[in-house]
């Protein structure tokens, strides 16, 4: 299956710091003022006050290792879905957030200017989430709801906007960059493309959807899968290739490799939904991590078998006190992860995730965390009210 796409638009970012500016060039790509940098110098303290305030004693209070960072927020208590750095310009690094957040930082992460698209309608520009970002040498991709996929060639200079076929199975859910012009989106429906092009084609790398492939097995003895309600509520690709997704209900989840025609479909290793899942080390073959309603915490083992639809998992120890745990990292090279959720809550390891200490870094924080992520030694915890925590080590 081939989807084209009509003509790409141009998009310019537009770097907003508080200091007055002289008159921009007209010019598509050229630096313009838009009404959010108007926004920012009266929000933005407000915004990251409370989340600022205790940065200085965070880092070195007893149990506390993650430190606030400031964020010029111009928009009320965003929640940041992603973040990324350009590997060939490891200073440049993104983050993207509902109510059109688009966040730029120029030294490795330490401070943060806000963005915006100059050919995007700044009441456009707010109604969008932008949910997932990868770059790669210099090239990136963005997606979003409404269905939006942006795309750079100069580390996030310039953008532009890549038409979606009408046609396309679900809203775009995940992207990652793959090297000149090449990406692999993934979508609600389970679909899969990648394109060669920079998105002008795609190509279908599965032969139909998740919804499609359940109604042929049904029957296969999976537990919920009659139930699908047609989309997944997680979706992750690992760096073999390798995908992994959770049906929108929680009931079971799915698994999807490279040469596979079709998704597999997994029964799930406890009565409890399931409420997040990962790859351990990045990639299928070193094992899955899986947290379930409640805040139980399960890890599997390494070295398996995609075509078996009961793979078993180990309850890890963790007293989560009932918050819900939304994401985890094991950190590469290292024995140690770290667990996050709802409430604030922060969890650490330093023996691969048998046990877990609780880490009381944003305790005073009014925020769910919903994603963390390490770039080399230093990591990052996204969360709502326009929360980010960074960890250097």
């Amino acid at each position: 299956m081939m989807l084209l796409a009509a003509s790409a638009t141009s998009y310019m970012p537009v770097v907003h710091t508080p200091a007055p500016r002289t008159s921009a060039p007209r010019s598509a790509v050229a630096m313009q003022l838009g009404r959010r940098e108007l926004m920012q110098q009266g929000a933005a303290a407000g915004a990251v006050a409370a989340v600022t305030a205790a940065a200085p004693q965070a880092a070195s209070a007893k149990g506390k290792t993650w430190a606030p960072v400031e964020l010029p927020i111009a928009t009320d208590a965003p929640i940041l879905f992603d973040i990324d750095f350009d590997p060939a310009n490891p200073s440049n690094g993104f983050i993207v957030g509902n109510k059109g957040t688009f966040l730029l930082t120029k030294d490795g992460g330490k401070s943060w200017f806000a963005k915006s698209f100059a050919n995007l309608d700044p009441d456009e520009d707010i109604n969008y989430r932008f949910t997932k970002m990868s770059f790669l040498d210099n090239e990136g991709w963005i997606i979003g709801k409404p269905a939006i996929l942006l795309h750079t060639k100069d580390s996030g200079v310039s953008w532009e906007r890549v038409p979606l076929s009408p046609k396309l199975p679900g809203d775009p859910f995940g992207i990652v960059a793959l090297g000149p012009g090449k990406a692999e989106m993934s979508t609600s429906a389970g679909a899969i493309y990648t394109t060669t092009n920079a998105g002008r084609n795609w190509k279908a790398e599965v032969r139909e959807t998740i919804d499609a492939t359940l109604n042929r097995v049904s029957s296969s003895g999976v537990q919920g899968a009659s139930y699908f309600a047609g989309s997944v509520n997680s979706i992750l690709r690992g760096s073999d290739g390798a995908y992994l997704a959770i049906s929108s209900r929680g009931n079971f989840y799915l698994t999807f490799n490279p040469g596979d025609e079709y998704w597999i479909p997994h029964n799930r290793q406890t009565s409890r939904r399931i409420t997040a899942m990962g790859f351990v080390k990045e990639n299928f073959g070193d094992g899955l991590w899986m947290s379930t309603a409640g805040g139980e915490l399960s890890k599997s083992a390494t070295n398996l078998d995609a075509q078996v639809i009961n793979i078993p998992f180990d309850k890890l120890q963790i007293k989560s006190g009932g918050y819900g745990l939304l994401d985890v990292a094991f950190v590469p090279g290292t024995s140690k992860a770290w667990a996050v959720g709802g409430g604030g809550t922060i969890f650490g390891s330093t023996d691969n995730g048998a046990t877990w200490q609780k880490d009381k870094s944003a305790d005073d924080l009014p925020t769910n965390l919903y994603k963390i992520k390490f770039f080399g030694n230093t990591g990052y915890i996204l969360g709502s009210n326009g929360v980010l925590l960074r960890l250097e080590s």
